[in-house]
């Protein structure tokens, strides 16, 4: 398979040119190649054991047609609720909704590295890919209902499609890819979505030959036409959309000065989320890749502007930087936040590597270089193995997580908490989807529910009430039976559960 790169033409247009930036090597095998890989590892390693985490089961909830829906919180988009639905739909098993997702982000990997073909060597398209795909938090995020790696996959191609659109104003395939691109990336995160755009609209007015109206008309539409769910559900059920936003700040705890570099730093040891993030960094090697992206970046930026490809790095760099500072101005941090940025540097750190490692020469045939493939090889090695280490122990976590809540649902089972019925307080959300209740908090930033609503409920229907130990018994549930329940993770002190089950029920009564 041939690819085309764009070189200037006359009248300040440009026109595409017989040489390819692959070098000869076919595009589709290999990233292909790249695709099935990053699947069949997250069906080896990733999906066996794992559970539902919190912030998934919200999402799952929300399409679950056996389950109430959990509360929605005003940061929230529902993008990637779309894309667990179909199983969903389907069955309540988590281990299908894996391999599904499994699967899918597969093939997202592979559509958004297909769009860069035309742009960079195909060598360095699988590198890219295969440094992207080697991290675990996103081998941990691919069969996961979160929309942080599919944030990635649409900023990769918008990105990509971008600069083909700017660079060939024929290519309609290319305007029709941004749009898609961006509206799926804010259908994702609408946040994300105007962090993406704005570079690129801020590069196709700062390059004059890049300037087509076009293409800043697709940015804006794509935005829009993603972002018009969250729009119009912020009217509906959060007041009006600067009501949402006030909302979603503070829930997010607002934003300020502040620099979270070192919870991401902590948060690469294995933690999901860091927050709050006061966590000691005991293993500094885990985020020894961290500190070196900023000079391979740099090195990256530095063999494309010798190659005449500054552009093709330049951009998705910028790209990056655009997305990640949002998450440095928050007081707690997550790995997954910081997935669109490391699939945009994947590019200038692949382009750097294969340089060291290779020689090249016209006609594009790269020679081995011993000594530079020899330290690459060394280093990627060690960087694999600490990256299998933090997902090994991740995923045992996970393992270990979903089996505390089964055993704590199955003794609320025994109590007589069974559908129709509600859970509140400490880990309500996870307790009541898998017992099949509703969730309901009588405050915080899930309150959904008042506790004279909620003890009117308890009338009819079983309501159960989870509290940490040595927390207070809310004062609505004082007189109501008590039991121990097993302990959870975070809970190492145990947990208790005050009931409520009218006695029609058969269960536990009032006390």
């Amino acid at each position: 398979m041939r690819s085309v790169r764009l070189v200037p033409g006359s009248r300040g247009r440009e026109r595409p040119a017989r040489t390819s930036p692959a070098g000869g090597v076919p595009a589709l095998p290999w990233l292909a190649g790249v695709a099935a890989a990053y699947a069949f590892a997250q069906l080896v390693l990733v999906v066996p054991g794992t559970g539902l985490g919190w912030d998934e089961t919200v999402y799952v909830s929300q399409v679950a047609p056996r389950t109430p829906a959990a509360f929605f919180s005003a940061p929230r988009a529902r993008g990637v609720t779309f894309l667990a639905a179909p199983v969903v739909a389907l069955t309540s098993s988590t281990g299908v909704l894996r391999v599904w997702l499994a699967a899918l982000s597969g093939c997202g990997l592979f559509v958004s590295l297909w769009v860069w073909r035309r742009l960079l060597p195909v060598p360095v398209l699988v590198a890219a890919g295969a440094l992207f795909c080697g991290l675990w938090v996103t081998l941990f995020y691919g069969p996961q209902v979160m929309p942080n790696l599919w944030v990635a996959f649409g900023a990769l191609c918008a990105t990509g499609c971008f600069l083909r659109a700017v660079r060939d104003g024929g290519d309609r395939r290319a305007r029709t890819g941004l749009l898609l691109a961006v509206a799926f990336t804010a259908l994702m995160r609408p946040g994300d979505a105007l962090a993406l755009v704005l570079p690129l609209a801020g590069a196709a007015l700062a390059v004059r030959a890049w300037r087509r109206p076009a293409v800043l008309v697709v940015l804006a539409a794509g935005v829009v036409l993603g972002g018009a769910e969250w729009v119009v559900e912020a009217y509906v059920r959060y007041g009006g959309l600067a009501a949402r936003l006030h909302r979603a700040g503070e829930i997010q705890g607002g934003w300020g000065l502040r620099l979270a570099l070192g919870h991401h730093v902590r948060a690469l040891q294995g933690r999901t989320l860091c927050r709050p993030c006061d966590v000691p960094w005991r293993h500094p090697l885990t985020a020894a890749w961290w500190f070196a992206l900023p000079v391979l970046t740099a090195g990256g930026l530095v063999v494309a502007a010798r190659r005449r490809r500054l552009p093709e790095v330049a951009v998705p760099v910028s790209v990056a930087v655009c997305l990640a500072v949002p998450y440095q101005l928050l007081d707690y941090a997550a790995p997954r936040f910081l997935l669109p940025s490391y699939a945009l540097l994947a590019l200038p750190v692949a382009l750097f590597m294969t340089a060291v490692a290779t020689t090249v020469r016209p006609p594009a045939r790269g020679a081995v270089r011993p000594l530079g493939a020899t330290v690459l090889a060394l280093a990627l090695l060690v960087h694999v193995g600490v990256q299998y280490k933090v997902l090994e122990k991740v995923v045992s976590r996970s393992g270990d997580s979903r089996d505390a809540f089964a055993r704590v649902v199955g003794e609320l089972h025994r109590l007589g908490v069974r559908p129709p019925c509600i859970v509140s307080g400490t880990e309500a959300v996870r307790i009541a989807f898998r017992a099949g209740c509703a969730s309901r908090q009588t405050s915080g930033h899930d309150g959904s529910i008042t506790a004279a609503e909620l003890v009117a409920v308890a009338g009819r229907h079983p309501v159960a009430v989870v509290v940490s130990a040595g927390r207070a018994t809310p004062a609505y549930a004082r007189g109501w039976h008590a039991e121990p329940l097993p302990p959870l993770p975070g809970e190492p002190a145990g947990l208790r559960v005050h009931l409520s089950v009218p006695p029609a029920s058969g269960g536990v009564r009032h006390s």
